[in-house]
């Protein structure tokens, strides 16, 4: 038998890469956390650029999240990203937060350095990420975003179209109360009405933005009258399940530039692999599908 080369990477049958003692972990932290498409994407990734490392699953109940998140640096991690429902437990945990994460609230992305966990949301970057790339000409500063709900993901969305240059942000949700914290969080820009006004806040915007579990696969569609929006008007979803929801179909037959969600997810990931594996990687059409056949 001949020996092995020290210099040689290792292969699995088939051909695949095996670990070596200095791969990189990184890991996706939820409950429950079988639905992730989280490390299908970062899969790709580590596999399309050849890098020494791993991306893992790993469900956390509740009440063992903040324990589980202080051991990762003992336990070798790069970084994890984190999603329902540990946000904002992830964002009380870490020993530095970026400005946006501190903003929004939440962490969604977390960096190991020196044994310190640091913290991010990515979320609306690749929000504002999915835009450029879907719709090249727009710009936040183009006219009224128009944003339904009132979650974390409204939260980054509106962090991110202020940060991007929008200069009025209209925000509805059917608790009106909810909407007027994140107002209350972001500033003056950000300008609250009842879901009674959609018609009068649709009238001259230039995006409208779903960030709302309505049309998601078992739940009820949006009944939105789209009516009054210009037909010049982007109209996005973050909702990918299913891809084209009943809000962009609606939009599309009417001339509607329309973007899906799932761009959002994969461009959100972006950061954080570049930040624990050293490559920034690309979302490819290739990609999309990967994940979409997940």
């Amino acid at each position: 038998m001949t020996e092995a080369n020290d210099n040689m990477p290792l292969t699995a049958l088939g051909g695949l890469p095996l670990l070596s003692g200095q791969a990189r972990v990184a890991a996706v932290i939820g409950w429950p956390i079988s639905h992730s498409r989280s490390p299908r994407l970062h899969g790709y990734w580590l596999r399309e650029y050849a890098i020494d490392g791993a991306y893992v699953p790993l469900a956390v109940p509740p009440e063992a999240v903040e324990q589980a998140l202080r051991a990762l640096p003992a336990l070798g991690f790069v970084g994890a990203n984190v999603t329902l429902p540990h946000k904002e437990a992830a964002a009380r945990v870490c020993e530095t937060l970026t400005d946006r994460a501190r903003r929004i609230g939440a962490v969604n992305t977390l960096v190991v350095r020196d044994g310190v966990l640091h913290g991010d949301n990515t979320d609306g970057y690749g929000f504002i990420e999915n835009l450029r790339q879907q719709v090249p000409n727009w710009r936040a500063a183009n006219g009224p975003a128009f944003v339904l709900g009132s979650g974390g993901s409204a939260r980054a969305v509106c962090a991110a179209l202020l940060e991007a240059g929008a200069r009025e942000v209209r925000l509805l949700n059917r608790t009106l109360s909810r909407a007027e914290a994140i107002a209350e969080a972001l500033g003056p820009a950000i300008r609250c009405a009842p879901l009674s006004e959609c018609s009068r806040a649709m009238a001259d915007a230039a995006l409208l933005v779903n960030t709302t579990s309505l049309g998601m696969t078992g739940q009820p569609p949006l009944d939105l009258d789209l009516e009054p929006l210009p037909n010049d008007a982007v109209v996005t979803d973050l909702v990918y399940a299913p891809l084209e929801t009943t809000l962009l179909a609606m939009a599309r037959d009417r001339g509607n530039p329309v973007v899906d969600g799932l761009g959002m997810l994969l461009h959100q990931a972006r950061p954080g692999f570049k930040a624990w594996f050293g490559q920034d990687p690309e979302v490819t059409d290739t990609l999309r599908q990967v994940v979409l056949n997940d």
